[in-house]
């Protein structure tokens, strides 16, 4: 028996379904009945069910790509607001090697980093690096957020939704998996594609997301309507079209975005941060004399 349709708003403790369901991620059992753990969305894949939080915290792990803010400087390392109850320390010899050098010549207040988790122990203290050409100062631009939960639907199956609004904005966008964002491009594009992230954020439980975007977008840009044969030509039908929520599974929803992900991305910054091919440690050297 099932007592709640596919996008349900639920909080936690509703019961969701009885025997024949399976109980999946924001969920728990009791008896026969699975109830919801949070307060979220229904999920519901053949007989597996599922809740996908409306909001959410970012909890770091190792591995991850996030982008951060820089909130204080002290002798040996960087503070860094990486949008999560836990700080991140970026140790200054993540950045200069065994040299000891002014941390403040590198980066300032508020400077925006892209940066990797490199460990977390045990009180959750954040490690972060920058052992990598592409990491490093993101320079100018503006930010955005989005909740991390909702990163996967962002990104779009395969890249086809950032790569979408990258394509009809011309904007340099790199996303964090903690649900910071940096968009560089023309001022009023910035601001656009923040408006869509915005929308992409509100409605990501909804169907016909993908096409929705791809219309704001041709409205906001040109100032006119897209009809629906200037949709995506991979939809066969109307009943495809008005709905697409089929492009990203269950799993898609609750796992952070794998690396290849953001390949494209992080290849892009790497140019804007001069490293050419050279280690983080190497650039600091030649930056700093």
């Amino acid at each position: 028996m099932i007592h709640v349709e596919d996008k349900d708003l639920v909080v936690p403790g509703e019961i969701l379904a009885g025997e024949g369901y399976y109980s999946g991620r924001g969920t728990f059992k009791d008896d026969e009945d699975i109830l919801s753990s949070l307060t979220g969305f229904v999920s519901l894949k053949n007989k597996k069910i599922s809740v996908v939080p409306l909001k959410s915290k970012y909890l770091p792990k190792r591995g991850d790509i996030v982008i951060g803010k820089i909130t204080d400087i002290r002798f040996s390392i960087w503070e860094v607001d990486i949008n999560s109850p836990y700080s991140g320390i970026l140790p200054a010899s993540e950045v200069f090697g065994r040299e000891k050098k002014d941390l403040s010549k590198m980066f300032g207040l508020g400077d925006v980093l892209f940066l990797r988790v490199v460990d977390v122990d045990e009180v959750n203290k954040v490690r972060l690096g920058l052992k990598s050409r592409s990491m490093g100062k993101l320079r100018e631009g503006i930010l955005a957020n989005i909740t991390p939960t909702k990163v996967p639907r962002l990104i779009g199956k395969k890249g086809s939704m950032i790569n979408m609004i990258k394509e009809s904005t011309n904007c340099k966008i790199v996303v964090g998996q903690n649900g910071l964002v940096w968009i560089k491009g023309d001022k009023k594009m910035e601001l656009i594609t923040n408006n869509i992230i915005k929308t992409v954020k509100k409605e990501s439980h909804t169907s016909g997301l993908t096409n929705r975007v791809k219309k704001k977008l041709h409205f906001l840009i040109y100032g006119e309507k897209l009809s629906i044969n200037d949709l995506n030509e991979n939809y066969t039908t109307k009943e495809d079209v008005l709905d697409d929520t089929s492009n990203i599974s269950d799993e898609e929803y609750f796992e952070n975005p794998k690396i290849e992900n953001f390949k494209e991305s992080i290849d892009d910054t790497s140019k804007n941060n001069g490293s050419e091919g050279k280690s983080f440690s190497e650039e600091a050297k030649f930056e700093n004399g």
